[in-house]
């Protein structure tokens, strides 16, 4: 989806590939491309890029990936670092565990497959996101001294220094990464790997690899081998996000990874001893997760030592005010905009809305507050809610009484899907048939 105000910076000393790379990511954000390490002083004097693709070497014959981790010390050391994915043509473990160590986001083995890369940013660009708008000098990333999130933080406190397997319950769009980070800066591996994985977003074709990794020729398109997400974030933890929305194959094959606590990559009969807490969250009701033919029991009780459940944010109606004010001041400031008071009558009205969206709802309807009012003080009109809630189910739509467009009646058929899923894009584009990744090119087709 594309995001204007987003900013991706590309260093890469290949021009094709780092072509390549802007052609693919271009309808997401605005796109920056630097060939070498000296021309990014210039660039982050300019601003720091939401989101960095950062090759690992640069001169000729260099593999130890030396440079590209100098820079990126250096794009972690600004005052608001961006989410950084690393590229190497190398994929060397501990390379890649290093990175990753330094505060890495994630890494793509040249050459990528489109989709994961695609991914790869998207997640980035919406993690990078919701810690800019969460986080703040001296202010915890959950906001909120509800009698609810006060037992959420209660929870986290508690189980953050044990080893427990930790699941996170909770309706889309109230925070339940950042409740995992919380997890995750709670305990002993604080300075090790925080790593995130969008069950949502993996093929089952590619699971096994994504997770477990693969070595070269071990299936047409492995040109070189490639590390499993569990390496990766051995010593830390691994953040499993959306992961109800796995099949059941691939559940089993979560299952014995688990329980052995080893993995062993495609293309290899030698398994890897694997190191790390695992965190996992779902949007799924407590009904559906218990039912067998959509989770694993097993696999359930392996996850779900501690449950932490986060409240809807219907059910802690009294944060609501000090969540405008921190979404409202942080959009002031990142669009220079005037502070603003807001009508009694307004905030009143906030209060009541149901939020279906939840946090996340309440921080785009704040994004849109700062940038449109036009007046001294915000007003209801200002946060884009009026009619939501007389506004009925999509209905099947009439025969058109003109000629069939076809573009039309596809953007009419995604923004329902989008709707009717809540702004969930993996549910939305199970709903239509297609993959994320091709959803996510319809939706910068209609710039929706």
């Amino acid at each position: 989806m594309a995001d204007p105000s987003a900013h991706i910076l590309i260093l890469e000393d290949d021009a094709d590939v780092a072509c390549a790379a802007q052609l693919l990511l271009r309808r997401r954000a605005r796109v920056q491309v630097l060939s070498a390490p000296a021309q990014l002083a210039a660039a982050l004097a300019d601003g720091v890029p939401d989101v960095v693709l950062l090759d690992l070497n640069f001169s000729p014959g260099r593999t130890d990936g030396a440079e590209g981790l100098a820079v990126l010390d250096t794009l972690l050391a600004q005052a608001a670092p961006p989410a950084v994915i690393v590229l190497t043509a190398y994929a060397d473990v501990p390379l890649a565990v290093e990175a990753l160590k330094r505060g890495a986001t994630d890494f793509i083995t040249k050459p990528w497959n489109n989709a994961h890369l695609a991914a790869a940013v998207d997640g980035a660009l919406a993690r990078r996101t919701a810690t800019r708008s969460a986080a703040a000098p001296g202010m915890s990333s959950l906001l909120g001294d509800s009698a609810a999130m006060c037992s959420v933080k209660a929870t986290i406190a508690s189980v953050g220094p044990t080893e427990a397997n930790v699941m996170i319950l909770g309706e889309n769009g109230v925070g339940k990464e950042l409740v995992a980070r919380a997890v995750h800066d709670a305990s002993r591996r604080a300075g090790a790997t925080f790593l995130a994985v969008d069950m949502g977003a993996l093929p089952e074709s590619t699971f096994e690899s994504e997770l477990f990794g693969h070595r070269k020729g071990a299936f047409t398109d492995a040109r070189s081998d490639r590390t499993g997400r569990f390496v990766a974030a051995c010593g830390g933890s691994l953040f499993l996000d959306e992961i109800g929305n796995m099949p059941l194959p691939a559940q089993a094959k979560l299952l014995a990874a688990l329980e052995r606590r080893e993995v062993t990559p495609l293309g290899t009969d030698r398994p890897e001893p694997v190191d790390v807490r695992v965190i996992s969250a779902t949007n799924l009701s407590e009904a559906r997760l218990f039912d067998p033919g959509v989770f694993r029991p097993d696999l359930l009780f392996r996850l779900n030592t501690i449950v932490i459940r986060v409240p809807p944010l219907r059910e802690r109606r009294e944060d609501i005010p000090a969540l405008l004010r921190h979404y409202l001041h942080h959009y002031e400031r990142q669009y220079q905009r005037p502070a603003r008071g807001m009508i009694d009558t307004t905030l009143a009205r906030l209060c009541a809305h149901p939020w279906p969206g939840n946090v996340r709802a309440l921080r785009h309807a704040c994004e849109r507050a700062v940038i449109l009012a036009s007046c001294d003080e915000y007003g209801y009109d200002d946060f884009g809610l009026s009619g939501q809630l007389e506004a009925p189910m999509p209905a099947a739509p009439c025969p058109p009484a003109g000629p069939l467009k076809l573009g039309e009646l596809e953007r009419d058929a995604v923004a329902s899907a989008l709707a009717q899923a809540c702004g969930n894009v993996s549910q939305a584009a199970r709903m239509l048939g297609v993959s994320r990744a091709a959803l996510y090119r319809k939706l910068g087709k209609h710039g929706i």
